[in-house]
């Protein structure tokens, strides 16, 4: 199981959370991004319904999977 990790962090004059390079909006405190932060990581790991996606490989071969609406990621803030 993978492990997302948020990290609050200064931006822009004030301060966003990060996951993976990505920034979120500008809040103007630290613990606004940190309460920001800890709502979208609790929501990450909310179950939701199984479904099959199909995406295309740059060999340009179709793939079909099914992603299991139970397979969350664990998450960590980082404040």
């Amino acid at each position: 199981m993978t492990t997302a990790h948020y990290k609050i962090v200064p931006h822009d004059g004030g301060f966003a959370y990060t996951l993976n390079g990505s920034f979120s909006e500008t809040f103007a405190t630290r613990e606004a991004a940190l309460a920001a932060a800890r709502a979208v990581a609790a929501e990450q790991r909310v179950p939701g319904e199984t479904t099959l996606i199909m995406y295309e490989t740059s060999d340009g071969s179709w793939h079909t999977e099914t992603s299991l609406g139970t397979d969350r990621p664990e998450t960590e803030v980082e404040g």
